[in-house]
């Protein structure tokens, strides 16, 4: 996979940032992580942001990237010094992969050097280059030249444009290379062109892309020819010069791996290069883009999906690999059993064809052993009596009167010799040519039973029973075959079953890895009446959240207590906040405050969006997470501090519009009057009475679910269409957003993930993966829960033996249990507010099991 910039990428992506961002002032910058860095730029009528990564890449972004909650020293002295300057200039240094970003102009201009070969490096210089701050100190021995700050950056070290190569000076590098290396690899330290754009050009001429320096073949002949393929990649440099052509993700297809006989492989497409031209060597399937820079954001923000797509395909072809070694050793196993049959039934065949000549060696050792003649004198009269030409003595090879055998060479006395030496010559063409391996057992019996073989008679049997000996040693074997196959049979499915069981597992973590929302790095719940209740970890969470997501409408809670965090519950409908909703986010706001480790019981507050002001009076100082309340604090009952633990699941968004759609077609001509009825006679709450829409909605508790559940009106109710509203603004979310983007607009993408969440999902629904949420007791009615209070244990054993309490439940699914057993524990305790107590029904029997 391709993963850094090339000289004719640099080219190319300067000519583009030239022409659409020159001019743009740098809004702000921040930092990613400690080697990528984004910066802001915009003008009155657009905006856009670059994105550097020290030593690999430099485009334009489109998507929403993770930044760091504080800055580095790195980004905060970019920001000193770069922040409200214009874009001036933008150029390469020369043919290195060293891209120069000019700031202002004149004495007052800023350089940003970016480096991208090697290790990396981005150095912020001033007007006269010397160098302010910079990510990596380093030292050029051969140049004597330290890169430092205080220190010149060396610009005029930039390795100069090289006109084209000349003829001479290619064949001497072609003579000089070693004998087998490709020429493109052989060309690339000399030429700035790079081995891709080398390869193109040499397949443009004619020749192959992969040709080889070979002895055989003169320099002098084939020099002419490459060198017509370099001024080819020559116009190629030309073009990168004002480039404004497209840009192109060369794709790579690997087979998934599948169980089902019948069912073919499925194909995975994954990005392997990006280019700014479609080269001749890129057959393989590509997608092509309006420009090359959208081609770069989009490689490398899809490059961490990719990364786990292709780890999954790795784990599912080594399960595969693993159930193949099973059945290859299933195979084997059986093989070597009936080989042995083989074996045994020919040894017993040739004993019967050559009784008079066994019951005779045996007469003859027994009766050297009766007279106590010495083992080793039997051996010499054996010895004697085969150079004499005794018949019975040729046919003894071996004396093994240890184990009161004897070998005996026998063979078939029914052929002649002739037939014999026939019958060995095909065997011998067969061993050498090692072919016909699959003759038919027919041939295969004959070929044994006519050779010669060395057969061990047992001393103190007779012929006879030795031959039965061999029979029965056969009939063993057949029976011991016959229980493989069947116990194999059994350790085949157990192993297909596992590896199924792995290939679902590896799809249910994959999944829940590329599905993951921005909105989880903040406390949140649904309430009782479906409200989205966001709340901060810390206080620059706290800070954030107040800063980017309190609209109005919206209501800010919070309770005076060290800790307490500062929720929001949002409102875009501007009715009034139910008290249940109310009085559940102010138990969020105690419970994740001091009050849970002393087991205090206090009264949390709420104001409204108006009331909340980082404004602070006149000498004084507001910290980082601390507001100033201006008007009344209305208090709410004493919270009692107990929470819940349980799972939404995340519902295919697809099956339940295709539910919606035929309720809408089913209930189309339901008047208001019709539907209040019908939702009476079902026991459903109805929205004309209060007391009623309290005491009904707490048994929601499902998101937004309940709409597909119910048959809804023409109008769907407004409270739930808040909370769609609001499901947007976390996943937007990204550390040290500025103020100025509060005001976008959620889109389809928020309303689709609060609405496809539910607590109790139906049989048909289709679940991709389980969220943890840790909320209020009174929030969780409909969900799988237990119950949290104050305790002494760890989060990470509580949220264990939580989910080992779902896992028992005898009313979750498998694919439930999948989705448990997938989640991290990092993301099962994180939202848990200190040591606690894990209640729920028959917990200690479920442990018991």
């Amino acid at each position: 996979m391709k993963t850094r910039f090339t000289t004719v990428d640099i080219r190319a992506v300067i000519a583009e940032i030239n022409t659409n961002y020159i001019g743009m002032r740098v809004y702000n910058v921040y930092d990613i992580d400690n080697k990528t860095y984004l910066i802001r730029l915009q003008k009155p009528d657009s905006k856009a942001v670059l994105l550097i990564e020290s030593g690999t890449r430099i485009h334009s972004t489109d998507f929403e990237w993770p930044k760091n909650m504080m800055p580095s020293g790195f980004a905060m002295k970019c920001r000193k010094h770069l922040k409200t300057r214009r874009l001036t200039q933008v150029k390469q240094l020369g043919i290195d992969r060293i891209i120069d970003m000019q700031f202002g102009s004149d004495e007052a201009a800023y350089h940003l050097i970016i480096e991208l070969y090697d290790r990396g490096n981005i150095i912020l210089a001033d007007h006269e280059y010397t160098i302010l701050n910079l990510l990596r100190f380093r030292t050029a021995e051969v140049e004597d030249v330290k890169i430092a700050v205080r220190e010149r950056y060396p610009v005029e070290n930039a390795r100069p444009p090289e006109p084209l190569i000349s003829l001479e000076r290619l064949t001497e590098i072609l003579s000089q290379a070693q004998n087998g290396e490709p020429v493109k690899r052989v060309l690339n330290p000399h030429l700035p062109y790079g081995a891709t754009l080398i390869e193109h050009s040499l397949i443009e001429v004619g020749l192959s892309g992969s040709v080889k320096v070979d002895n055989q073949v003169d320099a002098a002949q084939v020099a002419p020819k490459i060198l017509e393929a370099m001024q080819i990649a020559e116009t190629y440099m030309d073009k990168t010069e004002n480039f404004g052509g497209k840009g192109y993700i060369i794709q790579k297809s690997e087979k998934k791996p599948s169980l089902a006989p019948g069912k073919p492989s499925e194909e995975l497409l994954t990005y392997d290069e990006f280019h700014p031209f479609l080269f001749a060597q890129h057959a393989s399937p590509y997608l092509e883009f309006e420009t090359f820079d959208k081609a770069v954001d989009e490689f490398f923000s899809k490059m961490e999906s990719q990364k786990i797509d292709m780890k999954a395909l790795q784990q599912e072809k080594h399960a595969m690999k693993k159930l193949e070694n099973v059945k290859k050793d299933h195979v084997q196993r059986l093989e070597a059993l009936h080989q042995a049959q083989e074996v045994d039934r020919v040894k017993g065949e040739l004993v019967e064809m050559n009784l008079p000549v066994v019951e005779r060696a045996l007469q003859v050792v027994r009766s050297a052993l009766a007279n106590q003649v010495d083992w080793t004198e039997i051996g010499i009269i054996v010895k004697e009596a085969q150079a004499a030409g005794d018949p019975v003595a040729c046919a003894i090879k071996e004396l093994k009167l240890q184990t009161n055998h004897v070998t005996m060479l026998l063979k078939n006395p029914y052929i002649s010799e002739d037939d014999q030496e026939e019958e060995e010559k095909k065997d011998v063409v067969v061993e050498k040519g090692k072919k016909n391996k699959n003759k038919d057992k027919g041939q295969s019996k004959k070929l044994q039973k006519n050779k010669p073989m060395l057969v061990d008679v047992d001393l103190g049997l007779s012929a006879y029973a030795n031959a039965k000996r061999y029979y029965d040693f056969k009939r063993t074997a057949e029976k011991k075959e016959q229980k493989t196959i069947e116990a194999a049979d059994k350790a085949m499915k157990s192993a297909e079953k596992k590896t199924q069981q792995t290939l679902k597992e590896v799809q249910t973590v994959t999944t829940i890895q590329k599905a993951r929302k921005s909105l989880l790095k903040f406390l949140w719940f649904i309430s009782s009446e479906n409200y989205l209740i966001i709340a901060g970890r810390d206080q620059q969470q706290n800070e954030m959240i107040v800063k980017r997501y309190l609209r109005a409408g919206d209501i800010y809670v919070h309770a005076d207590l060290h800790g307490a965090t500062s929720c929001v519950i949002k409102n875009n409908s501007g009715d009034p906040i139910p008290p249940r909703t109310l009085t559940e986010a102010g138990t969020m706001s105690v419970c994740y405050s001091a009050a849970w480790d002393a087991k205090i019981i206090t009264s949390a507050w709420w104001v409204h969006h108006h009331q909340v002001s980082k404004t602070a009076p006149t000498g004084e100082y507001l910290t980082t997470g601390s507001f100033m309340i201006r008007g009344k604090k209305n208090f709410l009952p004493p919270s009692y501090l107990i929470m819940g633990f349980g799972f939404l699941f995340k519902v295919k968004t697809s099956l339940r519009a295709n539910k919606l759609k035929k309720i809408k077609e089913k209930y189309k001509d339901q008047d208001e009057e019709d539907r209040e009825l019908r939702m009476q006679l079902l026991g459903s709450a109805g929205p004309t009475k209060e007391e009623k829409d309290k005491g009904k909605k707490g048994k929601k508790g499902k998101g937004k679910d309940e709409h597909v559940r119910k048959p809804p009106p023409q109008k769907p109710p407004p409270k739930p269409r808040s909370v769609e509203t609001a499901a947007k603004k976390p996943e937007q979310a990204g550390g040290g957003e500025e103020v100025e983007d509060n005001n976008r607009q959620p889109g389809e993408e928020g309303e689709n993930l609060l609405t496809s969440l539910t607590g109790q999902p139906h049989p048909e629904d289709v679940l991709l993966f389980a969220v943890p949420v840790c909320a209020p007791y009174t929030a969780l009615t409909n969900y799988k829960y237990v119950k949290l209070t104050p305790g002494s244990q760890k989060k990470g054993k509580a949220a264990r033996t939580a989910v080992f309490s779902f896992m028992k439940a005898k009313e979750a699914s498998t694919r439930e249990k999948d989705l448990f057993r997938s989640v991290k524990d990092m993301d099962l305790f994180r939202n848990m507010p200190g040591k606690v107590k894990v209640s729920a029904p028959n917990l200690l029997a479920a442990k018991k099991k």
